[in-house]
């Protein structure tokens, strides 16, 4: 080695040892601090270990302390968990190379949600919003050694019952959690269990550097238009992507668990390959839920499926407070600038159903709002959607359309059918048939649904022998629609069986029994709502997926994302290669006769045959995790029908069931 090359080795590698070489001024120094966490409830003696990015129901859950909520009634055994404080825990050593950078901030990807940091013993930081990344400066609080870390998080239902009680006697409707910048499920819905957390939801992590990088130029990554134009019968709604329209074939998206950190890239992918695999186009991600992982967004860019992607805002009114705005200000512009680089992304919304509730739910009536507070109330609201957030917007992505609401107009409102997205629940909540939509299909149909069960298999995976009766306590606490096993009746018996039969069903024929209803809903509904193209350019179903095992309008189940009858339905109607008839007879009025099914297994393949017509046939292996080719199907007699299943998601003998519409018509 020549004399010049060994002083420049010598100079590099005392830069190295000394760690002024690492890192550059534009570079960082990250050290994790996602590990050694331990928790318990507050003034508890004792501490647990916890998972960091984590919920405390699944620290709970995880160290036995409490059983699984989604068994049985077990949701109603953990509710005393949203009405107590909780503390976190841990500790860690910093390098020398991290403390001698000239900043070092504390970060929070995500904390849920009323949080109080603690580093050394001295409070650093209070948050206040779960869809907020959280971050300060502790240069000055670190030590050269062991640092202590501490979160306080206190209950978010005893904080916004405090606040709505502070308010009184003014209200915001419709619930205190209109207060808290925290997912809206979380406090319960219609589909979903109610388990109001807290927890480190996110990573968190030390960035030590010596000059703050610069922010890149945002460049938007896809060419998009909304176009709302005037015509003859009124309104357009469509998208148009590089110029040209698109159709947009899709479903509304939910949280895929009650407890979000459960979710991984697999889990994600398996969600969204099911969306992918029923011929969808599009997704909403809900207003309710959570700004999704970005491995969702990731998949969704890679599988080719758009994004409408709701502010996490749903059915309530605003506080019209300063520090309200500015924070979610934070949230909104923190978020877009997280997400406005994936392709997928087409369309910002501002709520859910927030301007159709206060125009049609009947709140000025049921909270007695006086005249005042309910101009405020609507002043507070149009300034924080159709003001500000367009404004914010603006500063972070002014590439793709925003509209302030979802849908423009109710489904009681006649201008919901000519302008506009609709969200048309005249179908299930009004009880109108599903052939409805041959007169009240709107230009865009962002929301509309049927209800089923679960599969059985996931009945018997939360009910006990004693539950399999209709409507045992435990069903009852999984179907949490008003009146959901009512409303179904009511279709049960317009389109599949004698309302005198329903009680003698047993769980598991009134499983599928609902799923063939839901089938054929689904199924007759988009085609009615296609046929309209192009004055119809979107039909986006009510809803793809559960966050647990329930009574729900999804098509697939919350086990192993397993397709619910309705899938194959919405997997035929939304295909651009052929176009099914719709169904010109309802079942109920079919004439059938026993058909004799008969199968046989060659290789991958289950082959079908029946002496008579087949109606809705039910391929059923027990302990399959993957999705048939096809299932509930129609058999023509001699015809044989070939479908493809996976033998590697398949442990021991193949035990298969086949059952048909029949046997629910002979009861």
């Amino acid at each position: 080695m020549s004399t010049k090359y060994f002083s420049l080795f010598k100079f590099t590698i005392l830069l190295f040892l000394t760690g002024s070489a690492i890192p550059s001024r534009a570079q960082s120094i990250t050290m994790s601090l996602n590990s050694n966490w331990q928790f318990h409830e507050k003034d508890e003696a004792g501490w647990h270990p916890a998972k960091v990015p984590g919920e405390v129901h699944t620290d709970l859950l995880a160290n036995k302390i409490i059983p699984d909520p989604f068994y049985r009634n077990n949701e109603k055994k953990v509710q005393w968990i949203e009405k107590v404080d909780w503390e976190y825990k841990t500790s860690f050593k910093p390098s020398s190379l991290l403390l001698n950078q000239k900043k070092i901030d504390l970060v929070f990807d995500g904390l849920d949600t009323y949080a109080d940091v603690y580093l050394n013993g001295k409070l650093v930081l209070q948050a206040n919003n779960m869809f907020r990344q959280w971050q300060v400066d502790v240069k000055n609080k670190l030590i050269n050694g062991e640092n202590s870390l501490r979160i306080y998080f206190h209950s978010a239902q005893n904080k916004v019952d405090s606040i709505a009680k502070a308010d009184l006697p003014y209200v915001i409707p419709d619930n205190p959690r209109a207060y808290v910048r925290k997912a809206q499920f979380h406090f319960g819905w219609d589909w979903g269990p109610k388990l109001t957390g807290c927890g480190i939801w996110k990573q968190v992590r030390l960035v030590g550097y010596n000059a703050a990088p610069e922010e890149k130029k945002y460049v938007p990554p896809v060419n998009v238009q909304l176009v709302q134009k005037p015509d003859e019968k009124g309104t357009s709604f469509y998208f148009t992507i590089d110029g040209k329209p698109v159709y947009m074939k899709g479903a509304n998206y939910i949280p895929s668990d009650a407890f979000v950190t459960r979710m991984t890239k697999e889990e994600y992918r398996k969600v969204l390959t099911m969306a992918k695999d029923a011929n969808m186009n599009m997704l909403r991600v809900w207003g309710g839920g959570i700004y999704e992982d970005d491995a969702f967004y990731d998949l969704c860019d890679e599988l080719g499926i758009y994004i409408w992607q709701d502010f996490m805002f749903a059915g309530t009114m605003v506080p019209g407070d300063d520090d309200f705005f500015a924070n979610v200000k934070e949230e909104i512009q923190y978020q877009v600038k997280r997400l406005r680089h994936h392709k997928c992304i087409v369309l910002w919304c501002g709520n859910n159903e927030d301007d159709e509730a206060w125009h049609r739910w009947g709140w000025q009536t049921q909270f007695r709002l006086s005249g005042k507070d309910s101009v405020k109330l609507w002043n507070d609201y149009v300034r924080l959607f159709h003001d500000s957030i367009p404004t914010w917007l603006k500063e972070v992505d002014d590439s793709r359309p925003y509209i302030t609401t979802s849908p423009k107009y109710g489904w009681g409102d006649k201008r919901s059918f000519t302008e506009g997205d609709s969200h048309y629940w005249g179908t299930w909540w009004g009880g109108d048939d599903f052939e409805a939509f041959e007169n009240k299909t709107g230009r865009f149909i962002s929301e509309y649904g049927m209800e089923a069960m679960p599969g059985y298999a996931s009945v018997l995976r939360f009910t006990q022998p004693q539950d399999r009766y209709l409507f045992s306590d435990v069903l009852q606490d999984h179907q949490k629609a008003g009146n959901g096993y009512k409303k179904l009746e009511g279709y049960l018996k317009k389109y599949m069986i004698d309302s005198a039969k329903i009680n003698k069903l047993s769980v598991e024929d009134y499983v599928y029994v609902t799923q063939c209803v839901q089938y054929y809903g689904f199924k007759n509904m988009i085609l009615i709502q296609r046929s309209h193209e192009p004055y119809n350019m979107g039909t986006l179903l009510w809803q793809l997926n559960d966050c647990w095992p329930v009574a729900s309008w999804s098509i697939t189940d919350y086990y192993n994302r397993a397709p619910k009858a309705a899938w194959y339905a919405v997997k035929e109607a939304y295909r651009d290669d052929v176009r099914p008839a719709r169904d010109s007879i309802r079942p109920i009025n079919l004439k059938l006769s026993g058909p004799h099914i008969k199968w046989r297994i060659e290789g991958d393949n289950i082959i079908l045959s029946a002496d008579a017509f087949a109606k809705y046939v039910f391929v059923d292996i027990e302990g399959y995790t993957g999705k048939l080719s096809d299932n509930y199907f129609d058999l023509a007699p001699g015809a044989e029908k070939k479908i493809k299943f996976e033998k590697s998601k398949i442990t021991g003998s193949v035990k298969i069931k086949v059952k048909s519409y029949y046997d629910i018509k002979k009861i």
